[in-house]
């Protein structure tokens, strides 16, 4: 089975050929446009898809190929910390107030968190923040067999402070307590913040290269799963990001969720 996270930098109508060429199972697709309200050969090509955005042009889509299907999974909750006497919306919060994520199944057996994490309207909790946030809210739907949290979290370890229990080192290390590990770096032995291969290359300039789209996997499919890495030589023709193929070897069935 071969799953793919790209965000496309936009105009994903314009970019579905290139796409194609990694044959795919499905395409987990940061800041794409609505299908619904783009051209007919979009459309065609989107298929039975799900998509969340708050505009239009940028949003979380999910598109299935190869007659796989998915079902979008309807997640909510709140949480509130205990202790602190404050009215401020970042002491409580609930699944809608957090920005984009896009629980879904994959043929009614892989379980999946679509990921673009942003900075509008987060206060302090932009980017990783929001995932911290999410955890906090549903790791008991996460902490499952044959789960794949996938996408562009905007966010290093690199970028960590001192004064921040929601840091991108945090949030691995409470994504690792239910485990799910980064698919990447289980292969490589790196560490988080000292890769060598980069997944997003500001403005597409070579020299300001950085990794931040990640593709983590759970226990039971670590020793199943390789990632591989867009070539940029071929990709920032289209994107500041590289897409990121994962390829989950199905024939060692382990058992469902």
């Amino acid at each position: 089975m071969k799953i793919v996270t790209w965000n496309c930098n936009g105009a994903l109508r314009k970019k579905t050929h290139e796409l194609d060429t990694l044959d795919a199972d499905v395409y987990v697709v940061q800041e794409c446009e609505d299908p619904a309200q783009s051209t007919d050969a979009f459309r065609d090509w989107a298929g039975s898809y799900l998509w969340v955005g708050t505009s239009k042009h940028k949003g979380l889509g999910v598109f299935p190929k190869k007659g796989n299907t998915v079902k979008a999974e309807d997640w909510f909750g709140t949480f509130k910390q205990l202790g602190v006497i404050n009215s401020n919306s970042s002491t409580s919060w609930s699944t809608p107030d957090l920005k984009l994520f896009l629980p879904f199944t994959l043929n009614e057996d892989f379980q999946f968190l679509g990921v673009w994490t942003k900075a509008e309207g987060a206060d302090v909790f932009s980017y990783i923040g929001q995932l911290w946030k999410y955890l906090q809210i549903h790791r008991g739907q996460l902490r499952r067999e044959r789960t794949i949290l996938l996408g562009d979290l905007n966010s290093n370890s690199i970028w960590d402070m001192p004064d921040r229990w929601w840091n991108h080192s945090d949030v691995v290390e409470e994504l690792r307590d239910i485990e799910l590990q980064s698919t990447y770096h289980r292969q490589t032995g790196e560490a988080h913040g000292q890769e060598s291969m980069q997944t997003f290359f500001l403005h597409r300039n070579l020299e300001k290269a950085y990794h931040i789209d990640y593709v983590f996997t759970s226990g039971d499919l670590l020793d199943q799963a390789r990632v591989e890495i867009g070539d940029p030589s071929t990709w920032l023709n289209f994107s500041d990001h590289m897409p990121l193929l994962l390829v989950i070897d199905t024939s060692q069935r382990t058992k469902g969720f």
